[in-house]
């Protein structure tokens, strides 16, 4: 029964068995984690809620398949940081689980689901640009918004099949070193931990790096060189406004999710004995914690990227915005209708009173 976070994308009981002096760091960290998780669930809630009422809402002529990915990875960034605040209850009570074996089970798979559809969605969206950009002429039903919708509900399933471990072995049990009812993976044999982890490093990293590399070369290139021969000017224009955001989320995700794929990788390691020393283990007790804390926070930084780096989306989010309060619009619309007549009337008067001076 493991206890300090091996396999985890979920915060864990702290190690119970350190043998280095560092029970002050796990006591501040225990008192900065609740507040770090209500104040990323906050921003993450209302700025993925805001993302996704953007794309629902906007008309369906302009729904493109970028806006079908970016709307689902906004999706799953809304389902991480609505089960941010369960964690945050508990650590605050020292750990103790108090939702139930339910509950731990569906907070949990939901937690590993947003990773896995967080990077195929990103892959996806890269394929679209590359297509967009690089080979603009070539007919694909991949660049087509209903395929799309498709891809995507194929791809929430498929997050949920390599979720399945967690939904297994996901258990609420008493720990006596801690005093409290834990919610933790609990393996039947080990070999699970390290078959876990090679899931998450090969889906997660291993497969997506080279596809998403290469298109990404390919991108930056088309961009360089002014887009392809025979592509509209004002087309090119907005393919650049959606590439631009799509290079930008991708170079956040990276930053956040990378040092939780080192730590996977260093956590096999650690599985076959590589490393026995205290200060290793110590090591690899304190980086799981935070480089799962900086994974989490890649759900709040998303929106204020459309918002900052997508002008595509602001203007999007602008119409949208039009359409939900008409009577504004109108009445904008009326008070220039009414400037522009009286400025046509004044010029009117003025040129009659010229005419009148030069006879």
């Amino acid at each position: 029964m493991s206890l300090n976070g091996s396999a985890e994308v979920s915060p864990t009981l702290y190690p119970v068995d350190n043998c280095t002096n560092i029970e002050g760091f796990w006591e501040l960290l225990a008192t900065l984690q609740p507040i770090y998780l209500t104040l990323i669930s906050a921003i993450g809630l209302l700025g993925n809620s805001f993302v996704l009422c953007i794309f629902c809402l906007q008309r369906k002529a302009s729904c493109s398949v970028p806006d079908v990915y970016l709307g689902n990875l906004a999706a799953a960034d809304l389902v991480l940081v609505i089960c941010l605040p369960f964690w945050a209850v508990t650590i605050a009570n020292n750990f103790d689980w108090v939702f139930g074996v339910l509950f731990c089970k569906l907070v949990s798979v939901a937690i590993y689901m947003n990773y896995f559809c967080s990077v195929l969605f990103l892959v996806l969206v890269s394929v679209d640009r590359y297509l967009a950009l690089v080979q603009p002429m070539r007919p694909s039903c991949l660049r087509r918004a209903p395929w799309a919708k498709r891809i995507c509900l194929a791809i929430w399933l498929l997050g949920l099949l390599l979720s399945l471990p967690v939904l297994l072995f996901r258990t609420v049990a008493y720990v006596p070193e801690a005093r409290a009812s834990a919610c933790f993976l609990a393996y039947p044999h080990q070999g699970w931990r390290v078959q876990h982890n090679i899931t998450v490093n090969v889906v997660g990293f291993l497969v997506p790096l080279p596809v998403v590399t290469v298109c990404t070369y390919h991108i930056i290139k088309a961009l360089r060189n002014g887009g392809p021969v025979g592509v509209a000017a004002r087309g090119m224009r907005n393919e650049r406004k959606a590439t631009q955001l799509v290079l930008a989320v991708l170079i956040v995700f990276v930053f956040c999710w990378m040092p939780y794929q080192v730590m996977r990788a260093l956590d096999t390691i650690d599985y076959f004995r590589v490393k026995t020393s205290c200060w290793w283990g110590d090591f690899m007790d304190v980086s799981e914690q935070l480089v799962v804390y900086l994974a989490y926070s890649n759900s709040a930084v998303n929106p204020f990227l459309y918002v900052i780096v997508g002008k595509h989306f602001r203007r999007k989010a602008r119409a949208v915005l039009k359409q939900c309060w008409p009577y504004r619009s109108k009445g904008n619309a009326s008070f220039s209708g009414n400037a522009s007549s009286l400025s046509r009337e004044t010029r009117k008067i003025s040129l009659n009173r010229i005419d009148k001076l030069m006879c």
